[in-house]
């Protein structure tokens, strides 16, 4: 299907952000690429709802890219962060890696066994191979290597002339904070004002302020690496800087035009690289959306201090998933995108953040919404290829299926997931029984490999593997129930009878279908295509109870069709034969 640049009559909300940000961008920066960001920080594994902040930007600088426009995708990896505290449920890492708390992340080992040389690169790198599975284009820039290598000299040395007009700014945002609790009535709570003033310690947000003043630069120590450090001396004239340490106890005076050891705190950090970048458009978490947040304070330094303007940005809504409340990178067990990646392909995961707008909130399965997931996907997948699908679910479709480098990879023969589902289930990944299972759905047109089916075939193994209690798998019964059987009254035998009666003639999905919902409608004296009624519907529920109860000795299962497929029809005869 070829790739269709989506104009800006579109009713989707990737067109209309990119008419916004090419006209943004042409008025700022006529002829130059134009620069879209997201940030992440590798502080822990980077989890689904992390994605959004690369995702939302991704699908406009894909949807500029389609219009024939150069786009940039930086995403910086905030790499030289503070290590905040050791994150719960990592492998490999238990409370001694308590000792590197206040360390760039980068100066942190990483958990054992990783084949990474540090902190960072062990969970960035998971992420970057799923940001490429994803389709992804971007441009990565470590902080760490553009503050060790002295590419912010002039924006620290800028920043700390105007620390003055920074700490104004700053003071205006704490004095409301403080209004705001004053007004209410209610003693100023550190937590909620620090929360007020944006992510993260309000030291590392706001900076250092002993004794000498406010300064937004934290040093590094020099000999234990923390930034546990407050500025205590700073001369213009010659940009000389002392420090002491609070950890160590570690002081020295340093020529700030000649060192690299040290960063701006997080809300000077931000509006910086805004300046210097250039970036037109980046997202922020609606937790961003407070007076005093890192984005409202971040606008007003750029426009005053870096001369520069804040980027449009969306603020984009929390990802969950089923059955898990907010994410949160600090907690342990938290899904990452190369979770999702195992049990579902890219293009479902992508179409997950395209449907719907930043502002939206959405879950992503795990559990058995998968299935209807990829049932609704399969049937919009139809109506696109018929032309029936509205325009902005076409959009949001294309913009999942492919980029505007191309198609991404696909299933051959994509079958429905939860027959895929089922059949690993029932075969426990036995690769001929599956191929059996599989080419018998349709006998016209029969599968002849499994690669036809794959990779869906793969993620719907790796779903009943991981996903699926082991006490919830389907165990088919190796001998009757001679019990049950001996107690069936004339009734139940003779639906059995007529269900291995028919097992030849209607040996296919379609055809078992009509066959298992047939029988109850010929025993009740109806035809087989007879429409059902509330009583009808009570007698087949009755019957597929006892069917599943004969096959694995459970109330419920996989589909009785792909059920009766797995099991196979010799197996089905000795099980059933009352």
């Amino acid at each position: 299907m070829p790739i269709v640049a989506q104009s800006s009559t579109e009713t989707d909300w990737v067109s209309r952000f990119a008419d916004d940000v090419i006209a943004e961008s042409e008025r700022r920066a006529p002829g130059k690429p134009v620069v879209v960001a997201s940030g992440l920080s590798p502080s822990g594994p980077i989890h689904l709802g992390n994605l959004r902040e690369v995702m939302t930007p991704h699908l406009v600088a894909d949807e500029i890219r389609r219009r024939g426009h150069e786009v940039r995708h930086v995403i910086s990896w905030d790499d030289y962060d503070r290590y905040r505290k050791v994150p719960a449920g990592v492998q490999g890492v238990d409370d001694s890696w308590g000792e590197h708390i206040g360390k760039p992340l980068t100066s942190v080992p990483a958990p054992a066994g990783s084949p990474h040389p540090n902190w960072a690169e062990h969970f960035k790198a998971a992420m970057v191979e799923s940001l490429v599975e994803l389709g992804v284009e971007f441009d990565p820039v470590s902080q760490t290597e553009q503050y060790t290598s002295g590419a912010y000299r002039e924006q620290i040395l800028h920043a700390m002339k105007h620390r003055a007009r920074i700490d104004g700014i700053l003071d205006q945002y704490r004095t409301k904070a403080k209004v705001q609790a004053k007004k209410q009535q209610k003693p100023v709570d550190e937590a909620e004002l620090e929360a007020a003033e944006g992510s993260g310690a309000a030291s590392e947000d706001d900076g250092s302020g002993g004794s000498a003043g406010y300064f937004p630069y934290k040093p590094y120590c020099g000999n234990c690496e923390k930034d546990l450090t407050t500025v205590t001396e700073y001369i213009d004239a010659s940009t000389e800087l002392t420090y002491s340490c609070a950890a160590c106890g570690f002081s020295e005076t340093v020529r700030l035009s000649e060192f690299n050891r040290g960063k701006l705190v997080w809300k000077v950090d931000w509006p910086m690289r805004w300046a210097y970048e250039g970036v037109i458009f980046e997202p922020s978490g609606v937790d961003h959306s407070s007076p005093g947040s890192s984005f409202v304070v971040g606008g007003q330094i750029v426009r005053e201090v870096f001369d520069g303007v804040q980027p449009i940005g969306p603020m984009y809504a929390f990802v969950g998933i089923s059955g898990m409340a907010k994410m949160s990178s600090s907690r342990g067990g938290v899904p990452t995108p190369a979770d999702a990646l195992k049990i579902m392909e890219a293009p479902l995961l992508r179409w997950l953040y395209a449907r719907r707008k930043p502002n939206q909130s959405f879950k992503i399965a795990f559990d058995q919404e998968i299935q209807r997931l990829y049932d609704e996907w399969d049937k919009l997948e139809s109506k696109v290829a018929e032309g029936a699908a509205l325009p902005a679910d076409a959009a949001a479709y294309s913009r999942a299926a492919r980029t505007a480098a191309g198609e991404l990879p696909r299933t051959p023969r994509p079958l429905p997931y939860r027959t895929l589902a089922s059949v690993a289930d029932i075969t426990a990944g036995h690769d001929e029984q599956t191929l059996r299972i599989l080419s018998e759905l349709d006998p016209a047109n029969p599968l002849s490999s499994l690669d036809e089916a794959r990779p869906r075939l793969d993620r719907a193994e790796n779903w009943i593997t991981t996903q699926v209690p082991a006490d919830a798998r389907t165990v088919v019964r190796s001998e009757p129930d001679a019990e049950l059987l001996g107690s069936l009254d004339d009734e139940a035998r003779e639906s059995l009878r007529l269900l291995l009666e028919g097992l030849d003639t209607h040996w296919s999905l379609d055809g078992l279908t009509t066959l298992v919902y047939g029988v109850p409608k010929v025993m009740a004296g109806l035809e087989p295509d007879a429409k059902p009624t509330p009583e009808l519907k009570a007698a087949q529920r009755s019957f597929f109870a006892l069917l599943y109860r004969l096959l694995v000795s459970r109330e419920t299962g996989p589909r009785l069709p792909t059920l009766l497929l797995a099991v196979g029809a010799d197996r089905v005869r000795k099980l059933l034969a009352a």
